[in-house]
């Protein structure tokens, strides 16, 4: 087995600079606790340059740097960054080990690269095995988040060598034990009673705990002792335990000062949206609902769902529908951390055109889709569906859903025998009917002419042929009963219409037009 071991030094910094980039470069230090209390956890380069190091409390470190800036350890941004570092692993192995606090192992045996460098030496091995940690190292750091990787045949080795300066490193297969001699005994952590013991007996390094006999460093130091004993001479028996893919992708973060109006909260969270859609875009995936999480200060909390009407990664889109929420329902006190959760879906396939123009983008559509169901409301936006009844006018709306483009040719379709079809008027137009006859029991002594000079299509002409009438009775029984006749009329000015006249009130409409 071999084994890749990716490693983000000083995570919880790494987190907190991937969700304020702006921070880079400034002297930072994560902090845990609170005033005085309150501990630095991690620090960047150029804090820990004026001496400001973990363990320090926050004042002691601004007495060194008065110009420090301090930020809490954000549970929400570690949480994020470790599944964006997962996911960037899961793109070489399906088998990932989530080992906590920025660190991830990788099962390398499957990966094609890793497959080819099986037959050959042993330095084009070691090459290919570099260019592999290479290329995942900047998968990593596309992410955000600044790595370090390693390669071995167990846990062990591969996380020694990626916390060695020169990464990406590589342990060549059975050289685990020659690889962990000449460095400290501190690289395996030890227990701190143990350590006290080894350093007394004037032991430093890992190959000199090796040289001791198992059974008198057992007899002494106990089981802990032998399994830090077999350690030291590269045994690990621990296997990898591989992670079960998430339902849900998760961005958010802590603030350091709760916000009341809508546009700061809007800014912080499109950097979270930027970044969530880019977690989807690298698994080829879209979001297809947006749950958004609220912490409102000092206690309290606001939970809302977004259905999307198709799946997407426009952040814009996503945006717009964050504030329509929020401004029909604001949540009611200061936010002091939100999250957004997105539902991944597949995205929509598209037919590509050889020779005509470009089909609209799938994700475009979608995310046009989401805009006009946030502007006029989800119950008015998707596909017209028939309903049982009589009234052609009787239809719902169903989610807009496309069927994607066919795995195969479709069979070649029989010759059109000349159907037409008719383009329904809604509402129907008001038409005037004027006749020589007012029983008006000839259809062909009318003539038609819109109510309204501004009507759509216009309609205007006397009737030349009629078919008809075709009575139409329904709902008798509610207070809105549909009671007409109904006609197909060609008109001497061009045009063929459905028409319909309502006997209740004797008033005549345009109700649809034959293409």
């Amino acid at each position: 087995m071999r084994l890749a071991c990716i490693a983000v030094p000083l995570f919880p910094l790494a987190a907190r600079l991937r969700s304020e980039p702006d921070l880079k470069g400034e002297a930072v230090a994560v902090c845990e606790g609170n005033g005085n209390a309150a501990r630095i956890v991690a620090a960047s380069r150029r804090a820990r340059e004026k001496g400001v190091g973990a363990g320090q409390t926050l004042p002691q470190a601004r007495a060194i740097l008065p110009g420090l800036l301090a930020r809490a350890r954000d549970n929400a941004s570690e949480r994020a960054a470790q599944e964006a570092l997962l996911e960037a692993a899961e793109a070489f192995s399906p088998r990932v080990e989530d080992a906590g606090d920025g660190v991830v192992y990788v099962d390398l045996d499957g990966h094609p690269a890793f497959h080819e460098s099986k037959t050959q030496n042993p330095k084009s091995k070691i090459d290919c095995e570099l260019r592999l940690a290479r290329d995942l190292l900047a998968v990593v750091e596309k992410t955000g988040l600044p790595a370090r990787a390693g390669i071995g045949a167990s846990k062990l080795a591969a996380r020694v060598a990626a916390n060695l300066p020169d990464s990406p490193h590589v342990v060549p297969e059975g050289e685990e034990e020659a690889f962990l001699a000449p460095l400290s005994l501190e690289r395996l952590a030890p227990e701190l009673a143990i350590a006290e013991t080894l350093e007394r007996w004037g032991i430093r390094s890992i190959g000199d705990f090796a040289k001791l006999p198992e059974g008198e460093v057992a007899s002494r130091l106990g089981e802990a002792g032998r399994a830090l004993h077999a350690t030291a001479r590269g045994i690990d028996p621990r296997p990898l335990t591989p992670r079960a893919p998430p339902l849900t992708l998760t961005e958010g973060m802590d603030l350091e000062w709760p916000v009341t109006t809508l546009e700061p909260f809007l800014f912080l969270g499109r950097a979270a949206l930027d970044r969530l859609m880019a977690r989807l875009e690298a698994q080829a995936l879209a979001c297809v609902r947006l749950d958004v999480s609220l912490a409102l200060d000092p206690d309290g909390h606001d939970a809302r769902a977004i259905r999307l009407p198709a799946p997407t990664r426009d952040v814009k889109t996503l945006v717009t529908l964050v504030r329509l929420e929020l401004e029909a329902r604001p949540p009611g006190a200061p936010v002091a951390g939100f999250a957004f959760t997105a539902l991944p879906d597949q995205p929509r396939r598209s037919q590509l055109s050889l020779f005509g123009p470009a089909a609209l983008s799938p994700d475009r559509l979608a995310a046009t889709i989401a805009r006009l169901a946030a502007l006029l409301g989800a119950d008015r936006v998707g596909s017209p569906r028939a309903v049982d009844g009589h009234r052609p006018e009787r239809f719902s709306l169903a989610p807009y859903a496309p069927l994607p483009p066919p795995d195969f040719a479709p069979e070649p379709r029989r010759k059109s025998r000349g159907l037409m079809a008719v383009r329904v008027l809604r509402p129907p137009v008001p038409i005037e009917v004027i006749a020589s006859d007012k029983t008006a029991t000839d259809l062909r002594l009318l003539s038609l002419k819109a109510s309204s000079p501004d009507a759509s299509p216009a309609i205007s002409g006397s009737v030349k042929v009629a078919a008809g009438p075709w009575s139409l009775e329904e709902g008798w029984w509610t207070q809105k009963p549909a009671d007409r006749d109904y006609w197909d009329v060609e008109l001497s000015e061009g045009g063929l219409y459905r028409i319909y006249r309502d006997r209740k009130d004797g008033v005549w409409f345009a109700d649809g037009v034959y293409d």
